[in-house]
């Protein structure tokens, strides 16, 4: 009887809807032998039932299976992923013996290990790990993977001196099946959950590219650790590519631009907080001034709510149980314990319950430009980008389920209109589904996903699922960017929500005078202000369209004369709303010309005698080098004509 159970055949279904009988107890790899040899060459890994598996894992019950070949994005993660846990880690025992290795997880576009040296790295002994790795890659050596239980994989690493393992493996709640991954012929074997590549031949090109400290676990009471970061891509050209766009991004870094230009600073007294200068704060409430005209003009109505909220609010809105850990609390001379508000959506509820609504008042589309606190780990802030105190450029739509369609309609073909005004063409959307945990009934999941489908394709946009990452109360639509040298930033949101109105018992009397709750869509086109203008420096290197730069005009005088006319130019130019600024200093003109240029000043009106004489400026453009020259009553009439073209 045994003997029959164990011959008995599995039936295995392809991505194709096609399904064959194998034997049990068959490998990944046999299968894509099965299916063509060409694939077998090129297979890494495979997905079993959605879930990532190694070639060599057997399969032993009825599964679905997706052959992960190297050439797909999957297996450029696969291959990072090898190349940090079995290429750098070895590297580092084999130049640094006495090391010790902690974590080597795969990040965006790379990878990272966390080790202890006895002596610290420099960014100048990368090339030497990195001419090392080439040599373990080189060899080619297969990969190879044994299960252990959890006292043989303890004994493996403390025999080793591996005190991180050690620490991972105590700290693990499981008993057996440790991945203990090594490369054959070799005594380098590590701790890892996979999959990896069958072999090293199937590595691409790839650059170690700087080392950082890291605390083990994250935590400043222990150890620091060295972190060497790299990246890894399929071929040569795109890795050149890749590091073109470093280079670039290095160049438009918003953190030395905002510096340079005197935009904004951050010290470690308000650490994720943005102390804004007055040349940045003017490009902040230019923006809030452009957005809320736009706003204004489909209706929406402006509001403000608290900063600080009791917790029952939050408990009562399901935030608490999510968002708890990110919040920063307080409590007041009664003992209750209060929240500074990680987002706004609960207190816009509490203003549309005030007062008895309508079907006919719907939809009501509420807007705020709420300031927000999270919590974020120290480790995860960057720069204006991610913060701990941030603007939204929030608003949620209450509606009726028949007004769905039409209110995401309206919000999309907003933020494309916004979008463009910015200078940004390309967009991409992902749909986000329910995630494990979440609020609400399937039923309702059922309904909200539909609903958000549906919206999306009225709007003609093209979509990627990106499953599970919906918001807890309910799916979501991302909206991301590409800027000027191809990286992709996420920043509008519209989610669809029919658990919150009914958590926090908001209602509408509909037409047949029965109460309903009515669906709320979350959105938000910019995200966080203080995100926007960092993506948006880096986006112009600096360069703001007109509309938005902090000094529009600059005025420069040639000599001491000519400062009661320079003095005369500026208050009209002041009168009639444009940001300027008066050089009348004692320096020269070629002097004055260059600084300007270099703080990005769109214009520079250069005058002198000739230009006082005629009532006329010397206009100079930045990043042109030739002078015009107009009458200063033309050239308030023509600049006003341009910065109405957004």
């Amino acid at each position: 009887m045994d003997n029959l159970e164990n011959q008995k055949n599995i039936l295995i279904s392809f991505p194709d809807g096609k399904k064959k009988e194998f034997s049990k107890g068959i490998k990944g790899l046999e299968i894509a032998g099965n299916i063509s040899k060409s694939l077998e060459k090129k297979s890494v890994a495979m997905k079993v039932n959605g879930e990532f598996k190694d070639l060599s894992d057997e399969i032993n019950n009825d599964s679905k299976i997706e052959i992960v070949t190297i050439e797909s994005e999957d297996g450029l993660e696969i291959m990072r992923h090898t190349l940090t846990a079995q290429v750098l880690a070895k590297a580092i025992k084999n130049l640094y013996p006495k090391s010790k290795l902690a974590i080597g997880p795969t990040i965006e576009n790379g990878f990272y290990y966390d080790v202890l040296l006895e002596k610290p790295l420099s960014n100048e002994d990368l090339p030497k790990i990195e001419k090392e790795m080439k040599k373990i890659v080189q060899v080619g050596n297969k990969i190879k993977k044994s299960y252990v239980n959890k006292q043989e994989a303890l004994k493996l690493f403390s025999e080793k001196g591996e005190t991180y393992k050690v620490d991972i493996i105590k700290e693990s709640k499981q008993e057996n099946n440790f991945q203990i991954y090594f490369q054959e012929n070799t005594n380098f074997f590590d701790l890892c959950y996979g999959p990896h590549l069958p072999n090293l031949k199937h590595v691409g090109s790839f650059k170690l590219t700087k080392v950082a400290g890291a605390y083990w676990k994250g935590d400043s009471k222990n150890e620091m650790l060295q972190r060497i970061y790299g990246t890894a891509w399929k071929n040569e050209d795109d890795l050149k590519k890749y590091l073109n766009i470093l280079e670039e991004a290095e160049k438009r870094d918003h953190r030395k631009i905002g510096k340079k230009l005197e935009l904004f600073h951050l010290q470690e007294e308000a650490v994720g907080s943005v102390f804004w200068h007055d040349k940045g704060w003017k490009i902040f409430l230019e923006i809030e001034a452009y957005i809320r005209k736009k706003l204004n003009a489909q209706g929406y109505k402006e509001v403000k709510t608290p900063q600080i909220i009791d917790r029952t609010l939050w408990e009562k809105s399901g935030h608490w149980t999510k968002f708890k850990e990110n919040m920063f609390l307080a409590k007041g001379d009664d003992n209750k314990v209060l929240a500074l508000k990680p987002m706004n959506c609960p207190g816009h509820v509490e203003i549309f319950k005030q007062g008895l609504k309508s079907y006919r008042d719907l939809p009501i589309r509420m807007a705020e430009f709420g300031s927000c606190h999270r919590n974020e780990p120290s480790g995860a802030l960057h720069g204006i980008m991610r913060v701990r105190q941030f603007t939204q450029d929030d608003a949620h739509i209450f509606c009726t389920e028949s007004q769905v369609t039409e209110e995401s309609l309206k919000f999309c073909d907003l933020l494309r209109e916004i979008y463009k005004d910015f200078g940004f063409k390309e967009l991409k959307v992902k749909f986000s589904d329910r995630p494990k945990e979440r609020a609400g009934t399937d039923q309702v999941w059922d309904k909200a996903e539909k609903a958000l489908l549906k919206a999306v394709k009225e709007a003609k946009l093209k979509y990627e699922l990106n499953p599970g990452e919906g918001a807890f109360y309910g799916p979501k639509l991302e909206f991301v960017l590409t800027d000027a040298i191809g990286r992709d930033w996420q920043c509008g949101t519209l989610q669809m929500d029919f658990v919150l109105p009914e958590r926090l018992e908001a209602t509408y009397i509909d037409e047949n005078g029965q109460k309903k709750y009515p669906v709320m869509l979350h959105r938000a086109i910019l995200g966080s202000l203080e995100r926007w203008i960092g993506i948006i420096i880096e986006q112009y290197s600096g360069k703001f369209p007109i509309w938005l730069a902090p000094t529009q005009i600059t005025i420069c005088t040639i000599t001491e004369k000519n400062c009661n006319y320079a003095k005369a130019i500026d208050k009209s130019l002041k009168d009639a709303g444009i940001r300027t600024e008066l050089d009348n200093r004692n320096e020269k003109i070629g002097y004055k010309i260059r600084e300007h240029s270099d703080k990005k000043v769109p214009i520079i009106l250069v005058v002198g005698d000739k230009e006082n004489s005629t009532e006329s400026v010397s206009i100079r453009r930045l990043g042109n080098k030739d002078f015009e020259q107009m009458k200063f009553n033309e050239f308030i009439k023509f600049f006003r004509k341009e910065l109405e073209i957004k």
